[in-house]
């Protein structure tokens, strides 16, 4: 099969219906620069503008710049920015099962190896948004020198640094001022990334005027995303077969989506995403849409992962199918996540069922040591603020996301190989541990030298008390700790599968 790409296009050996956009000439092209290259953002945000350019409302054209390092970056040149999203699953109570081309992708950028070309995106007039997704560690302030020509560490970082050279190169333009549409699943992320941009000007000592350009022009904007994207599917040769061409980066999504965007109907005219009959929802108040997604949807992800991959299980569709790992994750959903979600009864219930329906998505295949990525901070950002509702109510933690801290430390209970990467072993089998160096170092320190048969109390009393790792001492927490210790002292003993089902009992 010949590789998808431009070429391929042109020559008409694939069949893509023209964009409608292309034919209206008062759609100008609005660039977009999108830091992030995973399969989240490709099958999310991509995808979106995808689908409102060929409906007519939008012609935007993306520069894609990776995260970190050159990620998906080399794979997409090689097909010249194009991939297709694959959508599989029941809407509505109608199947789903459909391919779309995404074309918008127009330029590729590996921040690392060539800083300078993504200086001078950031300097193209058209430029208007600027969209993100660097996983809930990827917001956070790293104290790091003003970088010149050379390409700073964190996300946040190399934001100022675009944002100055923006302002450098169009003279201070009030109207060259950015909307910055951050999908990192952290609260108020949008405000959060504003304060840390600005205190990086301040720490850089960039010019006054500088500083007020990014507070008066610039519109940091809170967001909300939730889509199911696992990635390439395992029968990724047989779609490309019926497509006529081999895509390497074939990303498979669930139909659902949801952007909720906390903005003006002005900066919502400029981004009408919304009217290409997409879910996009702008808002003046985001706080219950995300109460209720991160703690329902993302907070029984991030429960269950660890406690499941312990239990031998390998993706969230293997869980609904389990007897044991399903009880627990529906105990777990509507006993523990859901009387905590600020909203009406009736209305929480239903969008809890509505999650497990997509959780067994046939047709997704969406892998627990995807979920488990970054866990520290995703399990402070989803699950923490539910354990110390139920314990205000109760007066102790919750037992099942008690337990689901537990296995997060089993998970992360590993050693470094003859390379220096952090591994965990199950049945014998390494697994990779992935996490930012701060949190690797602390679960190195803190597992070192364990022997089996070893009550862990002290060791998880320590790693709950270390303020570094979650902003603060999980210890003050009525009975958190002792239900934790308890439960990871099980799953030593006999395992995750019967802790679990200990617990249940």
């Amino acid at each position: 099969m010949p590789i998808l790409s431009r070429n391929l296009l042109a020559a008409g050996s694939v069949r893509v219906e023209a964009s409608t956009s292309a034919k209206r000439p008062d759609i100008p092209p609005v660039g977009i620069l999108q830091i992030g290259d995973g399969n989240f953002l490709r099958g999310f945000a991509d995808w979106m503008i995808e689908v409102a350019n060929d409906a007519g409302v939008f012609n935007g054209q993306v520069t894609m710049a990776a995260a970190r390092g050159p990620g998906a970056i080399p794979a997409l040149r090689a097909q010249d920015g194009l991939f297709t999203v694959l959508m599989r699953g029941v809407q509505g109570g109608e199947l789903v099962n459909s391919t779309k081309l995404i074309t918008c992708v127009r330029e590729l950028v590996d921040p690392s190896t060539e800083w300078l070309a993504l200086l001078a995106c950031a300097g193209t007039p058209s430029l208007r948004f600027l969209i993100s997704n660097t996983t809930e560690a990827g917001i956070a302030y790293v104290d790091e020198p003003n970088p010149a020509e050379s390409c700073p560490q964190s996300f946040p970082a190399k934001l100022t640094a675009l944002l100055w050279e923006r302002f450098v190169k169009l003279g201070g333009n009030p109207a060259a001022g950015l909307i910055v549409l951050p999908c990192e699943l952290v609260e108020d992320n949008g405000s959060k990334l504003r304060h840390i941009v600005l205190q990086h000007a301040v720490a850089w000592g960039l010019p006054p005027v500088f500083v007020a350009w990014i507070e008066q022009h610039n519109h940091f904007l809170n967001t909300l995303v939730d889509r199911i994207v696992p990635g390439l599917p395992r029968e990724a040769d047989d779609v490309c077969a019926k497509l006529g061409y081999e895509d390497g980066m074939l990303v498979a999504a669930e139909p659902f989506h949801l952007w909720v965007i906390e903005g003006s109907q002005e900066l919502a005219e400029e981004f009408p995403l919304h009217k290409a009959a997409l879910n996009v929802i702008w808002t003046d108040d985001l706080k219950p849409y995300r109460s209720s997604k991160v703690r329902v949807l993302n907070g029984a992800h991030t429960a269950m992962a660890m406690a499941a991959f312990g239990a031998g299980l390998d993706s969230v569709k293997s869980v609904i199918d389990d007897a044991v790992l399903s009880k627990y994750l529906h105990s777990l959903m509507f006993q523990e996540i859901v009387p905590f979600v600020p909203r009406p009864e009736q209305e929480r219930n239903q969008y809890a069922a509505a999650i497990m329906e997509r959780f067994a998505n046939p047709y997704i295949r969406h892998e627990l040591l995807s979920i488990a990525l970054n866990s520290v901070s995703k399990w402070q950002v989803r699950v923490l603020p539910t354990i110390k509702d139920y314990a205000r109510e109760h007066g102790r933690a919750p037992k099942l996301l008690s337990f689901s801290l537990a296995a997060l430390l089993d998970f992360y209970h590993g050693s470094r190989n003859a390379a220096g990467e952090y591994q965990g072993l199950r049945d014998g089998q390494p697994y990779a541990i992935k996490d930012n160096a701060d949190a690797i170092n602390a679960f190195d320190k803190a597992w070192h030298g364990w022997i089996a048969g070893e009550d862990v109390s002290e060791r998880v009393r320590g790693i709950l008390a270390d303020a570094r790792l979650w902003s603060e001492d999980l210890t003050a927490i009525p009975l958190l700790s002792d239900q934790v210790a308890t439960a990871l002292n099980r799953i030593k003993a006999v395992g995750s599968r019967a802790a679990i089902a200990e617990l249940l009992d």
